[in-house]
């Protein structure tokens, strides 16, 4: 990772004009394969000053693969009449001086980010709709009364983030557990639901972001896998454990 600080000094009667082309130039720049992000800052206590911030994948990246490119040729056609308003230009790295400060804004949970109770909502009717159809999964889920998508809803809801209806009122994880234990699930049975799980995902629309699907699946992969060691026959699940609490883990909330 390289970061490249270009300081301007614009004159208050091009400030306008400056900023607009720079909105300009940010298309062709964002559409880099070696630029991550970039914001151009305005100096509060000297207006006149200005700075571009520029993260590239490398420093060769940048100087070679994007100079060379037409999104660079594109982006210099817009901010060329400030070439000679350019008082520094310069690459730096990071140092070991990283972190966090209290008050940065935590990211959405992943409920919030999926859309709340109605977006799971939706996901589980649908999902239902296809258990019921499926030869595989209909007859573990014969007895299933109306209510049981709402439920899973609430359950995965809770899960995710969102409030903690499923142990207020159904039961929490101790319920959850009787509902899978002597089902006696098989592999087959376990990755057909996944299966059938993704499908209802892609049909009612959920959140498609990258970041978003693979904590959604990594949630589902775990949940199942630990549901049907719970469901064998010899099986000995703990009876008391919390509901657990999915985040984000390694990636990042996806910012379009």
């Amino acid at each position: 990772m390289i970061l490249e600080y270009i300081r301007y000094r614009i004159s208050e009667h091009e400030a306008a004009e400056f900023e607009a082309a720079y909105a300009r130039a940010a298309r062709p720049l964002a559409q880099s394969p070696v630029c991550h992000d970039f914001e151009l800052s305005r100096c509060v206590e000297e207006p006149r000053h200005y700075i571009l911030r520029v993260h590239w994948e490398s420093l060769d990246k940048h100087l070679k693969d994007f100079r060379s490119s037409d999104e660079f040729r594109a982006f210099f056609a817009e901010i060329r009449p400030y070439v000679d308003a350019i008082e520094e230009m310069s690459h730096y790295t990071l140092t070991e001086v990283v972190g966090t400060g209290a008050g940065a804004p935590a990211p959405p949970t992943l409920y919030d980010w999926a859309g709340g109770g109605e977006a799971f909502e939706r996901l589980f009717h649908r999902f239902y709709e296809l258990v019921r159809a499926d030869e595989l999964l209909s007859p573990v889920f014969a007895g299933m009364t109306a209510e049981h998508p709402h439920h899973v809803a609430l359950w995965v809801g809770e899960v995710f983030g969102g409030p903690a209806e499923y142990t207020a009122h159904h039961g929490g994880y101790e319920n959850m557990l009787a509902h899978h234990i002597g089902r006696a699930i098989t592999p087959e049975q376990r990755r057909r639901w996944v299966a059938l799980l993704m499908d209802a995902a892609d049909d009612v629309g959920l959140r498609a972001d990258p970041d978003f699907r693979a904590a959604f699946v990594s949630y589902i992969e775990w949940g199942t896998r630990i549901a049907m060691e719970n469901s064998q026959p010899d099986a000995t699940p703990p009876p008391h454990a919390p509901v657990p609490r999915w985040g984000w883990g390694m990636a990042p909330p996806y910012q379009p």
